[in-house]
């Protein structure tokens, strides 16, 4: 395990360099399902070469990525974002990260959330979760009226296929909550988490590159992930001691 966790922190680290120096120089911008879906050059090029380096060290793998789909043959399966938060990537705010992860036989065993503009690298493996090399232990609020929850619910999805009903249960919780902040960046709100510098984290029909990482993290560091982080779907991640069944959150989540 500790040789995919080193792999997958050679890789983040490849592609820190360039992100930074491109990071504020407004790059042009695409859009994958819809305009609220967005993808620049450099999300491309760092998958790639987030895969080189892979590959490099085990080509007997297989790699699932955002951008390059699910290629390669072996008994490790890497999940890969190279840049989650691309909205905020590419507008110059500085909330996004890469993201690795690494699976053998269906279990997580190794992960990376690496933000190369602060230059903090969450890993994770079988033997615990660290920011920077120090062990990370999830504490924080027991209640919603103590937590400050990191979600961006509602999504657009959400309001065409509830509409009222979604803004209704979203003002529920802004009410509840001591403070919700809409940050974008899945793998990065689940290592706040982990760090216990949020106290929930939840978000909607989430892929496994998005959450993979970020769900190891939150786990090894002590506080609880619910949901499936290598299937395609909704997560609620927070630290060991928060209420969820006494939360506004959980008319939410259900």
């Amino acid at each position: 395990m500790t040789e995919l966790l080193d792999i997958a922190s050679e890789a983040a680290r490849a592609v820190g360099g360039p992100l930074r120096k491109a990071f504020r120089s407004r790059p042009p911008v695409d859009t994958k399902r819809d305009f609220h879906d967005p993808v620049t050059e450099h999300d491309r090029a760092a998958e790639e070469t987030i895969r080189e380096v892979i590959l490099s060290h085990r080509p007997e793998s297989v790699i699932v990525g955002e951008e390059g789909g699910t290629t390669g043959s072996g008994e490790v399966t890497w999940y890969v974002d190279p840049i989650d938060g691309t909205a905020n990537f590419a507008a110059g705010i500085p909330f996004f990260c890469v993201s690795i992860a690494a699976a053998v036989d269906g279990e997580l065993v190794a992960g990376v959330v690496y933000d190369p503009v602060r230059e903090d690298e969450f890993t994770a493996s079988t033997e615990g979760a660290w920011c920077n090399g120090t062990p990370l232990r999830s504490r924080g609020a027991a209640r919603d009226r103590e937590a400050m929850l990191l979600s961006s619910y509602p999504t657009p999805r959400d309001l065409d296929q509830h509409g009222q009903a979604a803004l209704d249960r979203y003002a529920r919780v802004i009410g509840s909550f001591a403070a919700v902040r809409r940050l974008g960046s899945a793998a990065l709100k689940l290592a706040h988490v982990s760090g216990g510098w949020a106290d929930v984290a939840y978000g909607r029909l989430s892929h496994p590159w998005d959450v993979a990482a970020g769900a190891l993290l939150v786990r090894q560091a002590g506080g609880v992930y619910l949901g499936d982080p290598l299937v395609p779907g909704d997560y609620l991640a927070h630290v060991g001691g928060f209420d969820l069944a006494a939360s506004a959150l959980a008319d939410v989540a259900r």
